[in-house]
């Protein structure tokens, strides 16, 4: 009688946990399917399999600043009969909603509708042709959705798990904090200068600041003229003459992005090591130290030869939105959660245009 009792009070445990809802959502939240940038496209054939098929061109595009292409996302397609509840549980979902009850292109997004974590992009249009021409219009737009998706959760994985001695190295040194991940076991100091790497030399971050003294500090040259004249002194090669410096400048891309509502300059590009044939591709963020009138600048940069190195570069991305400034909080969510509307995509695409 005791053990009926028990399983009796067991079930209505979980029947009572099952229905109930937050929000209009229930509290018990299955955990998503799939893996870090993947993403699943709900289209029929004809959206699909047209001459252009946009969003999937725009989905294929290789990720900016490395050496060789490798696609900013894994791709899977089902059709809409086919979106089942499994289906639904799909970490990152792109639902492509055409009919002609609609009166322009837009779209709209959900977080954790039916798993946790998960982001779900709507985009309704009346027809193929309008769908298409948006979506390649607002083409990065949809790329950075998806990247700052991943980034959020890459994010609130370094805040529970990252490097405490360096985070404590960075608040001695520069009077911040930021989160990177636990692999970066050893570190080199310099002056305004720090140098952090795994036991491969693979994963690699530097940080270091200088005066804000220029306008033309947030250009392109001068970030990258800034950037060896650091490297060249903290980064030596085994031997004399050899040190770090940016590749080829004109395949190095930079532009203005929002890190905790603030401004920052990020670029992207490849190094290598001067009179050597070590390289390969690095991210960095600067950003305006108002209180202390400095710039600072986090660096992640990797040397995989041979090997891919998208995810590497992308889990060193992610640790650079971490870092606090001294007069900021610690950080919350990445741009991706401020409410999309036309206006703000119409916005972004604008100043994209400007900038180039």
């Amino acid at each position: 009688m005791k053990r009926f009792a028990f399983y009796l009070s067991f079930a209505l445990a979980v029947l009572v946990l099952a229905s109930c809802h937050k929000d209009g959502k229930s509290i018990v939240t299955p955990i998503s399917s799939g893996r870090p940038y993947e993403v699943l496209v709900v289209a029929d054939d004809k959206c699909w399999n047209s001459p252009d098929s946009a969003l999937f061109h725009v989905l294929d595009t290789d990720v900016p600043g490395l050496p060789q292409p490798e696609r900013s996302f894994r791709i899977s397609r089902v059709r809409p009969d086919y979106f089942s509840r499994s289906m639904r549980l799909f970490r990152n979902i792109i639902i492509v909603d055409i009919q002609d009850i609609y009166t322009q292109t837009k779209f709209k997004y959900a977080r954790d509708a039916y798993s946790s974590p998960q982001m779900i992009m709507t985009i309704q249009s009346p027809n193929q042709q309008e769908f298409a021409d948006y979506v390649s219009k607002h083409g990065q737009v949809i790329i950075d959705f998806f990247t700052r998706a991943e980034m959020n959760r890459e994010v609130k994985q370094l805040e529970k798990k990252h490097n405490e001695t360096l985070s404590v190295k960075v608040k001695s040194l520069f009077d911040c904090d930021i989160w990177m991940p636990v692999e970066l076991s050893s570190y080199k100091v310099g002056e305004n200068f720090l140098w952090a790497s795994n036991n491969l030399n693979d994963l690699n971050f530097v940080m270091y600041t200088y005066p804000y003294t220029s306008k033309e500090t947030f250009t392109k040259a001068y970030f990258i003229a800034k950037r060896d004249s650091v490297m060249k002194v903290n980064i030596p090669g085994a031997q004399e003459g050899m040190y770090m410096e940016t590749a080829d400048s004109a395949f190095v891309e930079a532009r203005n992005i929002a890190v905790q509502g603030d401004y920052a300059y990020e670029v992207r590009g490849l190094w290598e090591m001067k009179n050597d044939a070590m390289g390969g591709p690095f991210v960095s963020h600067a950003r305006v130290d108002r209180a202390n009138g400095r710039i600072i600048v986090v660096e992640g940069f990797v040397y995989n030869p041979g090997k891919l190195k998208r995810d590497q570069i992308r889990k060193l991305n992610a640790a650079l939105y971490s870092l606090q400034l001294p007069s900021e909080n610690k950080v919350d969510e990445l741009p991706v959660d401020s409410q999309i509307t036309e206006e703000k995509v119409t916005k972004e695409n604008e100043q994209q245009t400007n900038e180039k």
